[in-house]
């Protein structure tokens, strides 16, 4: 029995399989199948657990399976770098389940969902299904009609997000992509008028030593003059002595020109090679596949009243990380920049998904994240998860709009910036353990 009510609940929890199509940088079945071992590991021990009491006691089973998931969850979030796509509570990120994320996170949001579903599972067609159905909506429409608002504005700016659209196969090509984007991001960045521009990741995809006589240092003078708009532009930095970064810098007046962001979360299979994976380098064609990681508490960068915080790419999975620039609130930043290249994977449901993610950040923590792509989702996207300008993807061009920072934290910000997602793996393993000694009676 415990076993067909575990297929049943997954059926009722379905929905985070939509996000599921782009399962890591290794893009092979295979890596699917072994990330696929956390969850069917959990249901082993939710049956063994479950057997024989899951009539007597549904609330403690459900509650069990949503501990069990979220801890599978965690896991592949977690252990060997981290492989946190398709974690169920971005598929409820236009659902009314979201609420929940600026006080628990994605990962509380999928334990709900995970729970709710045992549960109408558990419950079959019977009339008691309608209790914990109407219990968790009533209570997560009164959270969102009166709940607290956690953040105040921190002032309007204006900017300018950069989008090449330029194919992965052509973007480390020497007579194609990069002659491109040299000469497309120096004409459109030189163009500019708005107070801040940003050009995505390795929108100079040369480390500035390797670019043409004068190129580096023409755009950091152009913007350095007064009157000029503040740039952020990805471009690799370092040298074989000291190791590559996949970085962030500043251009503009000059209190500002020295400041670098270096990604922190380094993709595997992308950005670094594990041991025995030189191979992989070859195969996807990646010049300095092998980068070094930034800190963890790098600073924001001062703009007109505001602070952003830059991160790279798939480093939005991260929440729990992002959150660790919240641990004072008279530094924390007042809005995200996310530069990314996913031109990797095409014309697939992996755009999407990445803008689903990066909507639930922007949940998690109050505030607006502003996306320069290469080829999409290029979007300003405000505190409340909602995207409020989208630059059509797999064009050319640029998207100008205005955000909205914001000050406060939420309670997300607050309990992850300070210990990480430690307090749902405890309370996760509680349960189980609860469950364990429980199930000595039965």
């Amino acid at each position: 029995m415990a076993g067909r009510q575990f297929l049943v609940a997954l059926r009722v929890h379905a929905p985070c399989g939509r996000f599921a199509g782009a399962v890591g940088g290794v893009g092979r079945a295979g890596a699917g199948g072994r990330l696929a071992v956390y969850y069917a590991a959990a249901s082993a021990v939710w049956v063994g657990l479950a057997r024989g009491w899951v009539a007597q006691r549904p609330g403690l089973a459900s509650a069990l399976f949503a501990a069990l998931w979220t801890l599978a969850e965690l896991m592949r979030g977690r252990w060997f770098t981290g492989f946190p796509w398709g974690a169920g509570g971005y598929a409820h990120v236009d659902g009314v389940l979201v609420v929940w994320a600026p006080w628990i996170g994605v990962y509380g949001v999928g334990a709900l969902a995970a729970w709710l579903a045992m549960r109408l599972a558990l419950a079959g067609w019977r009339l008691r299904v309608l209790k914990p159905l109407l219990g968790l909506l009533l209570a997560s429409w009164g959270l969102q009609a009166w709940g607290p608002a956690f953040t105040t504005s921190a002032g309007q700016g204006q900017v300018q997000l950069l989008q090449a659209n330029i194919s992965q196969t052509d973007k480390f090509q020497a007579g194609s992509g990069v002659r491109d984007a040299l000469q497309w991001y120096d004409e459109q960045l030189r163009a500019s008028r708005q107070p801040l521009v940003v050009a995505p990741e390795t929108a100079i995809p040369l480390l500035p030593q390797y670019l043409p006589e004068g190129y580096w240092a023409g755009l950091q003078q152009h913007f350095a003059q007064t009157g000029r708009p503040m740039a952020l532009v990805g471009v690799p930095l370092g040298s074989l002595a000291e190791g590559y970064a996949n970085s962030v810098v500043a251009m503009g007046p000059e209190g500002s020109r020295s400041y670098r962001y270096d990604k922190s979360h380094l993709v595997p299979f992308g950005e670094f090679m594990p041991p025995g994976f030189v191979w992989f380098i070859r195969m996807m064609d990646i010049p300095l596949g092998d980068f070094q990681a930034g800190g963890w508490r790098q600073p924001s960068l001062e703009w007109q009243g505001q602070r952003l915080a830059p991160n790279v790419c798939y480093e939005d999975l991260f929440g729990e990380e992002l959150a660790l620039r919240f641990t004072d609130p008279a530094t924390a930043p007042t809005a995200l920049v996310n530069v990314s290249n996913i031109a990797w994977f095409g014309d697939t449901l992996a755009v999407d998904q990445h803008l689903s993610i990066s909507r639930l950040r922007a949940i998690e923590l109050g505030r607006p994240m502003l996306r320069a792509t290469n080829t999409g989702a290029t979007a300003i996207i405000d505190h409340t998860g909602r995207v409020t300008e989208q630059f059509p993807r797999f064009t050319r061009g640029s998207l100008t709009g205005t955000f909205e920072g914001r000050n406060g934290l939420t309670p997300f910000a607050r309990w992850a910036g300070a210990w990480g997602l430690a307090p749902l793996w405890a309370l996760c393993l509680a349960v189980a353990a609860w469950a364990a000694w429980k199930r000595r009676k039965f």
